[in-house]
C-alpha cells in the first residue's frame, strides 16, 4: 500500500517576541492571570511587512533542506493557513515561486485551526491515489493581523509562526505498523458564530478581527478531538494505549490537558508549545512536531495522534507513525 511517509520537517518564527508583561502594559491584564488560564507565557509577532508567504517560505525551504531533496522534485505546494497575504492569488502560489519549485501546482486550504489535518487529509490522499509522490505541507499563520489589541479576552491567545513537512510516497505492507499517515478523519458542523472573525471580502470588504466564544469553544475541543481520536484508531485497528505522542493543536493548556485526560494519555506524553507560540492556529500542529522531532522524543515507529479544533467548526484527527 502507498503511504505518506514524513520525511523532513521545518520551521520558522519571527523574532519580535511579546511576553504577557509587554501586554500587561496595553491591556487590563496580567503575566498570572494569562498563565493561570491559558499556559501562555509568550507569543511570536510577524514585523511590519512580514507577510504569512515569509514565513511559509522559509519554513518550507529548511523542511527540504531537512529531508534532502531540491524544490524542483516537489510535485505540490498545499499551504493551509487562515491569514493569506492577499485575497487572490493563493499565497501558497507566492510560496512555490519563493522556494523554486517550479514543477509543482499549489492552493491553499483554509479551515482555521483545523487547517493542518485538513490540509494533510487533502495530502494524503493525493499521494495514496498516485496523483503525487512528493508533497510540500505547510502551515502558516500571522494571526497579530486579525487581532483587536484592545480585546484581551483574544490577543492574549494567538501568536505568528509558521511550519512545514515533506511527504513523500513509499510503498508499505499496508498494516498499522507501515510509517507514515495511517488515518485522517475531518467534520465540520457550522457552528459559524461561535470563532471568526467580523469581516471578509465579500461581507465588509474589509478583513475584520477575531471573535471567540471561550467557553462553547472549550467545550466543543475536549469533546470533538477526543472523539477524532478514538474514531481514528477505532479505524486502524489500535487500542488508546497504542498512542506515544498525543500532539493536539496548541490553543492553550488547558485544553490540551483536557484532551490528554479524556483519552487516559499521561501528561508527559502530550506534546505541547503553546507556552512559547500561544495558538498559531494551523502552525500550530506541524511547530509543535517540529520542535519534538528536534529536541529527539520523536523516534522512528512511534505512534502519534494530532487532533485539531478549529472555526466553522471544523475538526479531526490525523494518525501517523513516525
Amino acid at each position: 500500500m502507498r503511504r505518506a511517509v514524513i520525511m523532513g520537517v521545518g520551521a520558522a518564527l519571527p523574532e519580535r517576541i511579546v511576553t504577557n508583561a509587554d501586554l500587561e502594559k496595553t491591556v487590563d491584564t496580567s503575566h498570572d492571570w494569562i498563565v493561570s488560564r491559558t499556559g501562555i507565557e509568550q507569543r511570536h509577532i510577524a514585523a511590519d511587512g512580514q507577510l504569512t508567504s515569509d514565513l511559509a517560505a522559509q519554513a518550507g525551504k529548511q523542511a527540504l533542506a531537512n529531508a534532502g531533496v531540491s524544490a524542483d522534485s516537489i510535485d505540490m505546494v498545499i499551504l493551509a493557513t487562515t491569514t493569506p497575504d492577499d485575497t487572490m492569488p493563493a499565497t501558497a502560489t507566492k510560496v512555490q515561486r519563493m522556494i523554486g519549485a517550479v514543477n509543482a501546482a499549489a492552493f491553499d486550504v483554509n479551515a482555521a485551526c483545523s487547517g493542518f489535518v485538513y490540509a494533510m487529509t487533502v495530502a494524503n490522499s493525493l499521494i495514496v491515489s498516485g496523483q503525487a509522490k512528493r508533497i510540500l505541507l505547510i502551515g502558516a499563520e500571522t494571526y497579530s493581523r486579525i487581532l483587536d489589541w484592545n480585546d484581551r479576552g483574544t490577543c492574549i491567545l494567538f501568536g505568528d509562526g509558521a511550519a512545514a513537512l515533506v511527504l513523500e510516497a513509499q510503498e508499505q505492507k499496508g498494516s498499522s505498523d507501515d510509517r507514515g499517515v495511517l488515518y485522517c478523519g475531518i467534520r465540520s458542523d457550522g457552528q459559524t458564530e461561535l470563532l471568526g472573525t467580523s469581516g471578509g471580502v465579500s461581507s465588509t470588504q474589509k478583513s475584520g478581527f477575531l471573535f471567540m466564544s471561550g467557553k462553547e469553544i472549550y467545550r466543543n475541543a475536549v469533546t470533538r478531538m477526543p472523539e477524532a481520536v478514538v474514531e481514528g484508531l477505532k479505524s486502524i485497528n489500535l487500542p488508546l494505549e497504542s498512542i506515544d505522542w498525543l500532539v493536539p493543536h496548541q490553543a492553550n493548556l488547558r485544553i490540551l490537558a483536557g484532551v490528554g485526560q479524556k483519552l487516559a494519555v499521561a501528561p508527559e506524553r502530550v506534546i505541547s508549545t503553546v507556552q512559547k507560540h500561544a495558538n498559531t492556529s494551523a502552525a500550530s500542529i506541524p511547530l509543535a512536531l517540529y520542535q519534538a522531532a528536534q529536541d529527539g522524543r520523536l523516534q522512528p515507529g512511534q505512534l502519534i495522534a494530532c487532533p485539531a479544533l478549529g472555526a466553522g467548526l471544523t475538526w479531526g484527527c490525523v494518525i501517523l507513525r513516525w
